[in-house]
């Protein structure tokens, strides 16, 4: 088992008891004492866990969103899969608004080197077009959420509506079982709906394990989207629905 592997399972751990002792998860992981002490770490370092003798407890509330630099770190190959096939969709010389969260992060970098217009929703996004020579980047107004580093806000939302896209690239934080697209934050989901307002086409891109989790703010039904990219491990009971819909759904 890799870092990775342990720092997200230490995470589910944490959700679920509120708090981790160390040599529990040394024996539960079958590794040393001081290699947990490390993953500890770098949940602290990351605003998800605090220390305290002999383990650390969980600083999440039930139900929140895990850091954005939590959640970089978990399924990278996956959403690099899933971006390409995004970026596949995607012609030269279209207008794309691109969602923050990490999938949609690593589709700005698929997109990188394309001759297209860009105006990503986070800066993290941003940045992974910013060195482009060939994608004009536009960027909006509006503030930042901490950490997430993603654009909300009225500037925001008054940026978005200015304009017409010829693709909005969203994300999620996870689709309920009713077939709801879902977010954490409502000034997330005031950006996703408006970046679903102000474009010809709508790609849904999220991982399989989306489909087993809902958050607090209802953005659309996963029926409106025009395409979903996915993996193979979303489950047949989610995705066969919609393409009796009529969405197209792409599994990576």
């Amino acid at each position: 088992m890799d870092a990775t592997e342990r720092s997200s399972r230490l995470v589910d751990a944490l959700r679920r008891n509120g708090r981790i002792d160390v040599s529990w998860a040394a024996l539960e992981f079958g590794t040393a004492e001081m290699t947990i002490r490390r993953d500890l770490d770098l949940l602290v370092d990351r605003g998800v866990a605090r220390r305290v003798r002999g383990g650390a407890v969980s600083l999440l509330m039930r139900g929140e969103e895990l850091p954005f630099g939590m959640r970089e770190l978990d399924a990278v190959e996956t959403k690099r899969r899933i971006a390409a096939a995004v970026a596949n969709l995607i012609d030269d010389g279209e207008a794309v608004a691109l969602d923050s969260g990490t999938t949609v992060t690593e589709v700005a970098r698929s997109l990188a080197d394309r001759r297209l217009v860009a105006m990503p929703l986070s800066l993290h996004a941003a940045m992974a077009l910013a060195g482009s020579s060939s994608a004009r980047l536009m960027m909006p107004g509006g503030e930042t959420r901490p950490g997430e580093l993603s654009m909300i806000g009225p500037l925001a939302l008054a940026s978005i509506a200015a304009l017409r896209f010829d693709t909005a690239v969203l994300g999620c934080c996870g689709v309920s079982p009713e077939g709801q697209v879902t977010a954490h934050d409502l000034g997330d989901m005031a950006v996703k709906q408006a970046l679903f307002a102000s474009s010809r086409r709508r790609i849904l891109a999220l991982d399989g394990s989306k489909f087993s989790q809902a958050a607090l703010a209802v953005v659309c039904a996963v029926s409106d989207f025009d395409i979903v990219v996915t993996d193979q491990t979303a489950p047949e009971s989610a995705t066969a629905p919609l393409e009796k819909a009529g969405v197209v759904v792409h599994r990576v």
